[in-house]
């Protein structure tokens, strides 16, 4: 085991008063619980420097291949408690807080959740950082540092309203500043010849600065690196027009550089929108290859040797600026010849893809992108040009065309490789979005399925459950999660069938009685709690679970005393600003539980329940407590998921469609441990295509025709009858996400899993099954895969 086992209770106390004292100045009698969390948190830092520094030590020493993750979110969460579980201090910590009368959970509960990301994207990059190090695959994470990140959501009246993040209000004690790591970004301007070579005049600089947070791995065995950047103005504010009084004038120039770092996914229906997502993914993007070229020319004098030594991975399009932004650091500033420099980006880039839907394939206006960056505007036709002539390829493939420059097309025609996140994903991809591509390029996507990390998602998230796991199966298992399947042979043992009953039991109490103290809502912790939690939005249809939940309800009305199975619905996520629809969807499940959870006729045999704000430390709230994960999108719509991960290795049962990972989670748990039902892909395809699918599938169900009447009818609106009237409208006559050609059987896949849940053991069973199959979904086993075939780089442990 590491050295961090044999750390003693006293000298870490001592550190940590140290800190208290002389870093933050205070006595232990006038502490707060934010002054005892900031002592904690740094002397927790300090114990992850030496292996931080000892791993980039070993990298040089080794002329190792780093790889660099540049992704727009990484949706970090809280870092202390994870940390402490990777340095395997928790026990620790919590014996010297004891001792000084804190509560461990408070300290922990007093951290503000990084407000780096938004869902999936954010928390995939989170779990591949980990793992990165975890495995110690030398590395870098890439992102901005957002003041303000998404959003913070609230709920008025049922309506989503955003405010901003605050999480930088106070100091983040585990970033490092490097005002030494500073770059200069470009902006606008005009492009001239120069003896043969271009020269970009620009007219807006901004200055990227570094802010570094250390990334620990399973034991303390490695540490990585996410570097994070913030704006801020290459000229000082303007001291004349200050003492003129013009204070706002005077500080122009910073506030207009900070907002490139303010807001994650800024409202881009605007073309001051847009322009400010552009600027943003070049900032990153830009800071980043001027970083990663510096380190490279430290160790080496030939950028030929660049691929062998430098994997970047594009994380979705929106870094896909990569490659043309490498291509302008070779050649003008770095004088490699264009065909060299062309192939040495392509030799270095990858790209992972993230969606099906087109319309989420970013594209940016040509006048656009010419206007803000006139150079790439040149370097991207010329891609385009040879890419188009090499191949004898039609014009309907360009990357540039109808006066847009597709970001998917540019990211694929630059990558080596060109990653799915699930194998049904990358089948589709093949046969979808970039079918004429796949054809060009027939070796060039292969698949990658996602995971996550057990460390958080599992031993630090359910500590009741990890105890089981350990008592059953012993140790180790953190870190080669494929243990898990040594569960099964304890199958036959009622005791472990009765310890992760008894485990999720308690996860559940704890959830009850923190949405008693938070939320004022009384729940039943016997009750099934039925989970689904996602980024809002149609093709992941929590309509479609709303408008079970409202079948429910009325039958529930209708016949009281029959044998119902009690639930408890539970919703989190957050809608886009701009998203209409998705907002819409938000405020009926808000206006149904409202009627549901005040009708004494159902009581506690229904419950909804919507926390508003679903983040990170949320989550970690909400899945270990899951009965049941609803995934539940049209099949062939969601490139992989996670959270089905999450919820599955923490004893939920999946009721979800052919889609994305969902298929390899089926295969993994066994198909009669998984509640099924829908389309498939091609059947979804199909019946899309069919004339007034919707209509038809609505006048075959009674059901269905009820919920819409008493939408429409005001039943959930009494103040308002007419509110819903449109997505009713959207659900009769359009429905292009088949939510009703879906819906009778989701509702007899739900009667199938009341039926399973009214048997305890066998429920419990059924559990025990899904942890045992759900080792393939560590992010270990797919950063190794990465390592293998993408990355060509190797484990310096």
């Amino acid at each position: 085991m590491h050295i961090m086992n044999d750390l003693s209770a006293e000298s870490l106390r001592l550190s940590i008063t140290q800190h208290l004292t002389y870093t933050l100045g205070k006595d232990k009698p006038h502490a707060s619980t934010y002054d005892w969390r900031m002592a904690v948190s740094y002397a927790v830092r300090d114990l992850i420097i030496e292996p931080w520094f000892a791993a980039t030590r070993k990298t040089y020493a080794e002329q190792g291949k780093r790889v660099y993750y540049l992704s727009m979110e990484f949706l970090i969460g809280r870092l202390l408690a994870d940390a402490m579980v990777n340095l395997n201090i928790l026990d620790t910590v919590q014996e010297v807080l004891d001792g000084e009368g804190i509560s461990l959970a408070e300290v922990i509960e007093d951290e503000p959740d990084a407000a780096l990301g938004n869902g999936g994207l954010g928390r995939l990059a989170a779990c591949f950082l980990e793992s990165m190090s975890t495995l110690a695959c030398p590395a870098y994470g890439y992102g901005i540092r957002y003041e303000h990140g998404l959003f913070r959501q609230k709920f008025e009246g049922g309506r989503q309203v955003e405010l901003p993040e605050d999480w930088l209000n106070q100091p983040h004690p585990w970033e490092f500043e490097r005002p030494e790591a500073r770059y200069t970004i470009p902006f606008k301007g005009h492009v001239e010849t120069a003896e043969g070579a271009s020269v970009w005049h620009p007219a807006e600089t901004v200055y990227a600065r570094a802010y570094d947070i250390p990334v620990v791995g399973w034991q303390a065995k490695w540490a990585n690196t996410l570097r994070l950047w913030g704006a801020h103005s290459t000229e000082l504010f303007d001291l004349e027009r200050f003492n003129a009084g013009d204070y706002a004038a005077a500080a122009a120039p910073e506030e207009l550089a900070r907002t490139l770092s303010r807001v994650l996914y800024p409202e881009d229906t605007t073309e001051s929108g847009k322009e400010l997502r552009l600027k943003q993914e070049f900032f990153l993007t830009s800071a980043a290859l001027q970083d990663i070229l510096r380190r490279f020319l430290t160790e080496y004098d030939d950028l030929e040797l660049l691929p062998q030594k430098v994997a970047i991975q594009m994380n979705d399009t929106h870094p896909a600026l990569a490659g043309p932004e490498l291509i302008r650091l070779l050649v003008d500033v770095h004088r490699v010849e264009w065909a060299n420099a062309k192939q040495i980006a392509h030799g270095c880039l990858n790209y992972t893809n993230h969606t099906l839907l087109p319309e989420a394939l970013e594209t940016w206006s040509t006048w656009l992108m010419g206007r803000v960056l006139p150079r790439h505007m040149q370097i991207i036709e010329q891609i385009d040009h040879e890419h188009l002539k090499t191949t004898g390829t039609p014009p309907t493939l360009a990357i540039v065309k109808d006066d847009q420059v597709h970001m998917g097309t540019l990211a694929f025609v630059m990558a080596s490789h060109v990653n799915g996140v699930s194998a049904l994903h990358t089948q589709l991809m093949k046969q979808t979005v970039f079918a004429d591509l796949n054809r060009l390029y027939p070796n060039r996507i292969l698949n990658q399925t996602n995971g996550v990390t057990p460390r958080r998602w599992l031993r630090l998230s359910n500590p009741s459950l990890s105890r089981v796991l350990t008592d059953t199966i012993g140790a180790s298992w953190e870190n080669d999660l494929d243990r898990l399947a040594d569960l099964g042979a304890h199958e036959s043992d009622r005791a472990v069938r009765d310890a992760i009953g008894a485990a999720k039991r308690d996860n559940k109490v704890a959830l009850s009685n923190w949405a008693a103290d938070q939320l004022g809502i009384s729940l039943d912790p016997d009750a099934m709690f039925d989970v689904q939690v996602k980024r809002m939005h149609e093709y992941k249809r929590q309509l479609l679970n709303v408008f079970e939940t409202i079948a429910r309800w009325d039958a529930i009305r209708a016949n009281p005393n029959a044998n119902w199975t009690p639930r408890v619905k539970i919703f989190g996520g957050k809608a886009a600003p701009g998203y209409v629809v998705a907002k819409e969807i938000i405020h009926l499940i808000n206006d149904v539980a409202n009627t549901i959870n005040n009708d004494p006729v159902t009581g506690d045999l229904l419950k909804v329940v919507y926390p508003a704000n679903y983040n990170v430390s949320m989550a970690q709230r909400l899945i270990p407590a899951a009965d049941l994960s609803e995934q539940i999108s049209i099949a062939g719509k969601e490139a992989s998921g996670t959270g089905n991960m999450k919820f599955t290795m923490n004893g939920a049962l999946t009721i979800g469609t052919l889609d994305g990972a969902n298929v390899e989670i089926r295969e993994h748990v066994g198909a009669e441990n998984f509640f099924l039902f829908g389309m498939t892909a091609a059947e979804a395809q199909e019946r899309s295509q069919m004339a007034d699918h919707a209509r038809t599938a609505i006048l075959a169900s009674q059901p269905l025709q009820d919920v819409l009447q008493m939408i429409v009818e005001g039943r959930f609106s009494p103040n308002d009858t007419g509110r819903y009237n449109g997505l009713v409208d959207l659900t009769w006559n359009h429905d292009p996400f088949l939510v009703a050609s879906d819906f009778d059987s989701y509702l007899a896949s739900q009667s199938a899993v009341d039926s399973a849940y009214s048997n305890t053991d066998h429920w419990n069973t059924l559990a025990l099954r899904n942890i045992a199959g759900s080792g393939f979904f560590s992010s270990d086993r797919t950063i190794r895969s990465y390592m293998a075939e993408i990355w060509h780089t190797q484990s310096l442990a």
